[in-house]
């Protein structure tokens, strides 16, 4: 094989030290650059009216190959000052000679496109390609984020919408809608104890084991004066319903300046969004807390006739009936205007409510109790001693029935609507919190439907830059093999036209 039919192969990463080791170009190439830019710089401040030199001046760097270009278009815009020796009079074409020929002087401008090369192949094409990926990263992101927030805004729409079905609103006007819901608290509470009287079975049957005759539950839409004066009133007078709501949000329009800062709707354990008012951010007034006293032997007490307290006191009966909130209307048993706390029914009352559903609580125990031991007496062939064995008036079925009617009695006392309505009525602070919550879900979907819609015109953002980094890379791996082109032909010329294989160049 001939010599000039061996290819020379120089890798990207290591032609600059080729051409330095092979004395092709000198150690110093770097001081005669920054000169030849220099001079470059000097010569653009003067240069004539051309659209072929605009658009080739518009190129970030200048290089040898450019300059021979200029050096063309000069040799059209500056003919007329070629004298008949072939040199030019223009001081403009002197300069790019003198710029070329300090590029040749020592193969400098091979020593520059060598430098350029490796810097394109190297640096800027991995540049702009990872600033492309990156883009695209970003742009997937922003629209899978975009995507992500239709579920908390979905939870945050079915927990609104679901609130304000328990509370029975629309969400309007909720001052004048929360008056209007309370209205029909006491239809809520006598559907409720529609079965009452179902129950009295089983409350005969403890009654005969505690000895107490009368019993609370039964009377649970009674109200305390009759509950406690044995009599119904005449009239009753109920305290007006007093709602604290803050301005700015009793009506969607509204925009007061009390408005509430925003809150945090978290997850609860289930994953999703807690569809009630948390007891933590809830002021249960007085009545929440009431401490009940116990009853001697864990039995009911059937017969008390005054409200529960804390501790015993001596009954003074000189006190004006009057500081009962009872007027008198008439003699003997004509009744009087039941007011203030007497005016509500057990089941409404701040201070009996919790008690008349403890006492059905406790039946329940009872007849669960019982119930129990009738079976393990069925199912058992041994003679077993029950203290209720004098009791067979009822069998399980009948047991089965009453507590259907307890539990269904509990459930409806005591489900969504009702403890919310309750609280409204008797907690002035309630309404304004019941509000607030609602006001902040309408507020947090907003801002999601903002945030996914401002992420949704940046992942269009994005998208545009990276599209307009495309012709960048084109021009950019278009130019670096353009130079591969260069510097392998120069330097085959200089090994007698040998093929030279630039190894990793552009791809």
């Amino acid at each position: 094989m001939n010599e000039s039919e061996i290819p020379i192969d120089i890798h990207t990463l290591k032609l600059q030290d080729w051409l330095i080791s092979r004395r092709i170009v000198p150690k110093n190439i770097q001081q005669e650059i920054k000169e030849i830019h220099t001079k470059i710089s000097n010569a653009l401040q003067d240069m004539p009216s051309n659209e072929q030199l605009i658009k080739l001046l518009s190129k970030a760097n200048i290089n040898y190959y450019h300059v021979k270009e200029i050096i063309e278009i000069l040799k059209q815009t500056e003919k007329d000052t070629k004298s008949v020796f072939g040199t030019y009079g223009s001081q403009r074409m002197k300069d790019w000679q003198e710029i070329c020929r300090l590029y040749e002087k020592n193969a400098t401008y091979l020593g520059e496109t060598a430098q350029i090369f490796v810097r394109n192949v190297n640096f800027e094409i991995p540049g702009v390609r990872k600033q492309m990926a990156k883009l695209e990263q970003l742009t997937d992101e922003s629209l899978k984020r975009a995507q992500d927030m239709h579920k908390p805004e979905g939870q945050l729409l079915a927990e609104h919408a679901a609130l304000l079905e328990q509370l029975g609103v629309k969400g309007d006007n909720l001052h004048a809608e929360f008056i209007e819901v309370l209205a029909g608290l006491p239809d809520l509470y006598t559907k409720s104890l529609q079965d009452i009287g179902k129950i009295q079975n089983g409350i005969d049957m403890y009654a005969e084991i505690s000895g107490h005759k009368q019993s609370l539950p039964i009377f649970g839409i009674w109200s305390m004066y009759q509950y406690i004066h044995k009599e119904a009133p005449l009239a009753v007078e109920e305290p007006p319903i007093s709602l604290d709501l803050s301005e700015g949000i009793a009506s969607k329009d509204g925009e007061g300046d009390n408005a509430v800062t925003e809150i945090d709707f978290g997850t609860d354990d289930n994953g999703g969004t807690s569809s009630t008012v948390s007891a933590e951010i809830i002021d249960y007034g007085d009545f929440g807390g009431v401490d009940l006293p116990e009853t001697d032997g864990g039995n009911i007490d059937w017969g008390i006739e005054s409200a529960p307290a804390s501790d015993a006191v001596e009954i003074n009966f000189d006190i004006p009936v009057e500081e009962y909130g009872i007027v008198v209307e008439g003699t003997g048993m004509d009744g009087g205007t039941a007011k203030g706390d007497q005016a509500y029914t057990l089941l409404d009352s701040p201070n009996y409510r919790d008690r008349f559903l403890d006492e059905l609580f406790e039946l329940e125990s009872f007849l669960r109790l019982r119930l129990y031991e009738l079976n393990q007496l069925e199912s058992s062939s041994n003679i077993m001693y029950s203290l209720m064995d004098s009791i067979a008036t009822h069998d399980a079925d009948s047991i089965k029935k009453i507590l259907g009617y307890i539990e269904k009695i509990i459930q409806q006392t005591s489900d969504e609507q009702t403890r919310h309505l309750f609280q409204l009525k008797h907690s002035s602070k309630y309404a304004n919190l019941l509000a607030t919550k609602l006001q902040q879900m309408t507020k947090a979907v907003e801002k999601l439907r903002s945030t996914r819609e401002g992420l949704k015109q940046r992942a269009v953002e994005l998208r545009e830059q990276r599209l307009q980094l495309n012709p960048v890379l084109e021009e950019l791996i278009a130019q670096t093999r353009t130079l591969q082109t260069h510097i392998e032909k120069d330097i085959s010329k200089r090994y007698k036209n040998r093929m030279v294989n630039l190894m990793g160049g552009a791809n």
